[in-house]
């Protein structure tokens, strides 16, 4: 019996995390896009800090880092290395995307572009194409959430119910309470992810060095096992030049969830002062990263590599200590799983759907919620399930996707020549362009499939844009100064 308590758990998170989200919701109106969508902008600036940190750091952070590591070797690092850099981005970019929300109402990355460019179609086009990143990010959480529960039951919990019980518990209090439900839930998420993250790295050093400095863990990779420490890595893959677009490209990428959590914030300078502690949140991948490297001796044939940490921590650990990482992954993965859904049927439903058939406002609040049912059933569960890829190898896909909308960006807030047609020639060919090298012909010259994307892109986007009409002055004013607009009109 002893053997089932890192599973319960495991499981009582489960229970925890509905009494939670279920509540958030209270006192708020979520049969609005505002209520349901932005949580009514009410989110200090503590849950703003969670709610961001722990939905960048997910399933990867306990299952996709160590396997990396255990399998390729410090190529696993360029994680730490992006997600520090996108905390800058939302430290400068996050408050502006705040103001404009407050001002004319966006909530979704999409309405932005829709409102600057004067086009729905644009909006349409990017709603559509950012969101194959966000579905393969909650499809990555969905698995890393279905290999903890496999591996905590000791595989009486086949992948198939680990996944539909999880979308079943998100569903649940996801539907009921919106973005102030999963900023609730990150909060509890986040610092258990932190002190999880933690308590096991060290644990880990000391059992196998007999004390808590890595290094010696380092030397005999260093005198048995070189390659690991160097690029391209054990397999050979992840090249300078592939480990460095990987980089570029997250960097480049505002996700549709962080510009939602942003416009949650109660303020802007709160917003500001969460995104300036963030990369401080991320050290916490560090430890779980050196688990990996301590599997390559303790289990140097493992069937899945991103099991290493679970596994090391069931065969090894008290079983207090694995069920806290069962449990720590399985925050992990929720945390980052919920806002890819949530915006993922915000956006479908407020710059797709609605301006499609004509939606009110009134009806889009209601079919946002709904929308997450068939997202996950039609879209997220049989993906999952069919367990495609690594899991940190669908990240690396899913950034791809979501930064083409990266010259867009910068037409909203740094280029006001920038044009609608601009915009969808350059968006549209950037998308073809990573779907062929993700897919087909699989990173050419070990670049990035999305940085070739935005090679083909960039040019466009201004080259169409030079050749065609501006936005309207009106448009124009509300994104940058007036006497601006209008000289480059």
């Amino acid at each position: 019996m002893t053997q089932y308590i890192p599973l319960l758990l495991t499981a009582s998170y489960l229970v925890i995390a509905v009494l939670i989200g279920v509540r958030a919701g209270r006192g708020h109106n979520m049969s609005t896009v505002q209520g349901w969508g932005a949580g009514d902008r009410s989110l200090n600036a503590f849950v703003v800090y969670l709610l961001i940190g722990a939905g960048m750091v997910s399933a990867y952070t306990f299952l996709g880092s160590p396997g990396w590591a255990y399998s390729r070797g410090v190529p696993a690092m360029y994680v730490i290395v992006y997600i520090s850099f996108m905390a800058f981005v939302a430290w400068y970019i996050g408050p502006k995307v705040w103001h404009l929300g407050y001002r004319y109402g966006h909530v979704t990355q999409s309405a932005a572009i829709t409102d600057r460019y004067e086009s729905p179609l644009l909006g349409g086009i990017a709603a559509a194409g950012v969101s194959i990143a966000g579905l393969a990010y909650a499809v990555l959480q969905t698995i890393g959430s279905a290999y903890i529960l496999n591996v905590m039951s000791f595989g009486l919990i086949p992948t198939w119910m680990g996944v539909l019980l999880v979308l079943g518990v998100i569903a649940i209090y996801l539907y009921r309470s919106g973005l102030r439900a999963i900023g609730m839930t990150n909060a509890l998420q986040g610092v258990l992810m932190f002190v999880t993250a933690w308590v096991v790295g060290l644990w880990a050093i000391n059992h196998t060095t007999g004390g808590f400095n890595a290094r010696p863990i380092f030397e005999r990779l260093q005198e048995d096992l070189p390659q690991f420490l160097t690029l391209p890595g054990n397999l050979g893959d992840m090249n300078y030049a592939f480990w460095t677009t990987s980089i570029l490209i997250s960097v480049f990428s505002i996700w549709q969830s962080h510009w939602v959590s942003w416009m949650g914030a109660a303020s802007p300078a709160g917003l500001r002062k969460a995104s300036s502690f963030i990369p401080l949140y991320f050290i916490m991948l560090i430890p779980m990263i050196v688990v990996g490297f301590i599997g390559i001796f303790e289990y140097p044939d493992i069937a899945n590599p991103d099991h290493v940490a679970v596994q090391f921590a069931v065969d090894n650990m008290p079983v207090l200590l694995a069920g806290l990482l069962g449990a720590g992954t399985l925050a992990a993965s929720m945390s980052s799983s919920e806002p890819q859904i949530h915006a993922t049927a915000l956006t479908y439903s407020k710059d797709i759907i609605q301006p499609l058939f004509k939606l009110s406002d009134e009806r889009t609040g209601r079919l946002t919620r709904w929308l997450i049912f068939p997202i996950m059933a039609l879209i997220i569960a049989p993906i999952s399930i069919a367990e495609p890829a690594s899991l940190v190898y669908i990240l690396l896909i899913g950034y791809g996707f979501s930064g083409q909308a990266m010259p867009i960006m910068v037409g909203i807030f740094f280029w006001p020549r920038a044009s609608k047609w601009g915009a969808i020639v350059g968006l549209v060919a950037g998308l073809l362009v990573t779907v062929l090298f993700s897919f087909f012909i699989v990173h050419p010259l070990g670049i990035h499939a999305g940085i070739w994307g935005l090679m083909v892109n960039i040019p466009l986007f201004v080259i169409v844009s030079l050749l065609t009409r501006p936005s309207s002055d009106r448009a124009l004013a509300r994104y940058f100064e007036r006497k601006e607009a209008a000289a480059e009109a």
